[in-house]
């Protein structure tokens, strides 16, 4: 297996240009390839899941569909080859195939898709028999899981010749994520209806039109933990980040206040510096950004933060089951951490960090980009660390770009 040692050497540029927005480019290539006018996208997404993504809608004749280990792209996939294509097949990797699909798919057969699976009821690999012939528009959809579900089936909502009424049972995680399918979707002209829990959109046409991908906020959080960690650095300038965002996790800004890391927006981009720390317990939701929350655990660890966390549930089908990781990891810097009723407790560290820590990534980007911004006080040896194309391909340069040492 291909690893890393990673440290931190003397600090240098204080820039840094963030990747794009994996989230929006994923929505937007969907948008793109549903639509019959010209439509422009901006700034793509490097990452590889939209690579992957762009290069299947472009393809021409797929009869097998490999969305590899992308689940966003899976489950966007899943809707537009319901509407779009016959007789495919959509696949991925062995992960993939524990990821659950079925309430995705039962929406979509309940609205007049055929949609089989392939191997375990439930799981891809799945087979799309015939093009959606829509037989209803209501669905009840549980809110407590992968809102890309509920994102996928908005997306082709125009194209359905009845249009579509969701009602998102509670409690509805990943709100900000839904939002910003509509929001995308608004820019092109789809108009929708939102009351409460319940969303409707009406048959109709996306408009042509053009759209700059604003630079990830999930990609923010690792530099506002290298801010929040170093000795060595006190302020930082991410380019490209907007205060009205249509990104969740542009929460961080809030939460790491907490966590001693202040927030100045500019034009062009945003400011972090260093303010004072004084915090020892912390109880926090990830039900609206759960792509943070192994962003700030690392965080409150190192800081000896004793920290109560709820909303992580979808952690566990993730890339890998998150929570799990993330106890085995912890676990190696002297934190433990575990379930407790509806919560998970990270109790205070108990001891200093080991020199030359070895991190596993479980195949899991956010595993490594997580945990490496504790190499600015100790030296650390990520495993497999080409995760990280799947969301931020440039992110170890881009540490070696503030002085961090990578061998």
């Amino acid at each position: 297996m291909k690893k890393i040692k990673l440290s931190f050497d003397k600090f240098k540029d204080s820039t840094i240009y963030l990747n794009s927005s994996k989230s929006e480019s994923n929505r937007l290539l969907i948008i793109k390839a549903l639509s019959e006018k010209e439509i422009t996208i901006k700034n793509l997404s490097k990452a590889n899941d939209s690579v992957l993504l762009k290069n299947l809608l472009e393809s021409e004749n797929l009869v097998v569909w490999d969305a590899q280990d992308a689940g966003t792209s899976f489950r966007f996939l899943t809707s537009f080859l319901a509407i779009k294509k016959e007789h495919v097949v959509l696949s991925g990797t062995e992960r993939m195939k524990q990821r659950p699909v079925k309430v995705l798919v039962d929406a979509l057969n309940k609205i007049g898709a055929e949609i089989l699976y392939l191997e375990n009821e439930g799981f891809p690999p799945i087979y799309v028999k015939g093009k959606i012939n829509q037989v209803k528009n209501k669905l009840d959809i549980p809110g407590d899981i992968s809102s890309q579900y509920i994102s996928s089936l908005l997306l082709i909502a125009p194209l359905l010749e009845k249009g579509i009424e969701i009602n998102i049972e509670e409690p509805f995680y990943s709100r900000p994520y839904v939002n910003m399918t509509l929001n995308l979707m608004n820019s092109f002209g789809i108009k929708s209806e939102v009351k409460g829990n319940k969303i409707s959109i009406k048959n109709q046409e996306f408009s042509s039109g053009s759209y700059i991908v604003e630079s990830d906020w999930s990609a923010a959080s690792y530099w506002y933990s290298i801010l929040s960690i170093s000795d060595n650095i006190n302020n930082l300038t991410l380019q490209g980040l907007k205060k009205k965002s249509n990104q969740g996790d542009s929460v961080i800004s809030e939460l790491m206040k907490s966590f001693g890391v202040n927030t100045q927006y500019k034009e062009d981009g945003i400011v972090l510096t260093k303010i004072k720390l004084d915090t020892e317990e912390i109880e926090l939701d990830f039900r609206d950004c759960p792509d943070l929350a192994q962003t700030i655990l690392v965080v409150a660890a190192y800081h000896k933060i004793k920290l109560k966390v709820s909303g992580v549930e979808s952690l566990k089908i993730k890339e890998t089951d998150r929570l799990l990781a993330m106890k085995n990891e912890l676990k190696k810097i002297g934190c433990d951490f575990y379930e407790e009723g509806n919560y998970w407790l990270l109790e205070k560290r108990r001891r200093e960090i080991d020199d030359e820590l070895s991190i596993d990534t479980y195949k899991d980007h956010r595993m490594a980009m997580a945990f490496a911004p504790l190499a600015s006080k100790k030296s650390m040896i990520i495993n497999d660390p080409d995760v990280i194309v799947k969301s931020y391909p440039t992110y170890w340069e881009d540490l070696k770009k503030v002085g961090f040492i990578i061998t």
